[in-house]
């Protein structure tokens, strides 16, 4: 199944938990670290009211604004990092976080392509469409950890949310050493 079908598919939390993983796995870009998103996904796991997810938000918001604004004239993947953070519903229902989620894995995968050195011209849109030849390692890894995330919400419900972070974790080191490596060989 496609990562659109996927999406189209998920319910409230697997939405919710999708674009929340995209967001935490681009979050070293406007300088947070791995616990920037916890309670964020605390209050998923626990099943916490909407405007549980509403407040940690908007701390998250705060803890990192302006992050993106210095590097955002020079830095494509970091405006697409900030605007993920910024697009975040402050209302969870389905209609809210479905585009939202939609979004974030665009975006994610567009950092992701910009951070590759391989070449990839395919458009994004068609990665997530299931067409796969040619795919550059670093966006093929993203598609793959989208695609986990969806389905352990899918197959596991709320017991797949400790899962799905711990697959964000692993893209979110994934993606900080390929920001580390890109600022090594712009020196």
């Amino acid at each position: 199944m496609s990562l659109v079908d996927l999406i189209a598919q998920a319910d409230e939390r697997g939405l919710a938990a999708s674009g929340l993983a995209c967001l935490d796995r681009c979050v070293p870009l406007l300088g947070g670290d791995d616990e920037t998103l916890r309670p964020v996904w605390g209050g998923l796991a626990q099943g916490a009211p909407a405007d549980a997810w509403e407040t940690a938000l908007e701390q998250v918001r705060g803890k990192l604004a302006g992050a993106d604004a210095a590097a955002a004239g020079e830095d494509e993947a970091v405006l697409l990092a900030g605007r993920m953070l910024a697009a975040a519903p402050d209302d969870r229902s389905a209609a809210g976080v479905r585009e939202w989620a939609d979004a974030c894995s665009v975006a994610s995968l567009q950092i992701h392509r910009l951070l590759d050195p391989a070449e990839d011209d395919a458009p994004v849109d068609s990665r997530r469409q299931g067409r796969t030849d040619g795919m550059s390692p670093l966006v093929a890894a993203e598609l793959r950890r989208q695609i986990t995330v969806l389905e352990l919400l899918a197959d596991h419900g709320a017991a797949g949310l400790r899962p799905a972070l711990e697959v964000s974790t692993e893209g979110r080191r994934v993606l900080r050493a390929a920001v580390s490596r890109r600022t090594r060989l712009r020196g």
